[in-house]
């Protein structure tokens, strides 16, 4: 790992960029049940607003187990989505991911065959403020140094007492300070 010009830390050899996240959803990924490709139009591209659905459907109802069969809790939510978003790019597709370890949070870049999705990922823990507007924030300068104009924010909600995944997860509409269209899912 080395410290990227943003201030985040990459993997520093280009080999081990793919390597080691594959390594790290193998078993999240393994743990998936088989989900039909309804995120697709007829034409073959994709439809972001079906793959939330498809995702929102999915966490709902395999959130807490695959959470349980990752070895690495802190960033369990993190990746059971990659492993969610590598069965989404399987045929066509590409998840790219900048890592901003200490910073609670990552990006994602969801290509498939020429459509792009941005992705931030928060994570709302015990005694920190909701990460929503610090989310948006940091989204906004993804989505405009990719030009999209929407993107995704899922805060992942490891806060203590909190209801079951299949009740807590929702999602709500937001935009950026610049007028960015942002699909804001809780999980």
């Amino acid at each position: 790992m080395r410290r990227s010009s943003l201030g985040g830390l990459v993997v520093a050899n280009p080999i081990y960029r793919e390597v080691i996240p594959r390594s790290l959803i193998s078993v999240p990924s393994a743990s998936l049940p088989q989900i039909p490709a309804t995120w697709l139009t007829a034409e073959g591209h994709l439809d972001a607003e079906r793959l939330l659905e498809a995702f929102l459907v999915f966490w709902r109802q395999h959130g807490e187990p695959l959470l349980g069969s990752s070895p690495y809790h802190e960033v369990a939510p993190h990746l059971v989505l990659m492993a969610f978003l590598h069965r989404v790019a399987n045929g066509g597709g590409i998840v790219e991911r900048e890592y901003a370890i200490g910073s609670g949070r990552m990006d994602l870049l969801l290509t498939y065959r020429g459509d792009r999705l941005a992705i931030e990922l928060k994570v709302w823990r015990d005694g920190e403020a909701d990460p929503l507007a610090e989310g948006l924030v940091q989204l906004d300068r993804y989505l405009a140094g990719l030009g999209l104009d929407s993107g995704w924010l899922v805060i992942f909600d490891r806060r203590s007492g909190q209801p079951r995944i299949s009740q807590r997860t929702w999602r709500e509409e937001a935009s950026t300070a610049a007028g960015r269209r942002v699909a804001v899912v809780r999980a």
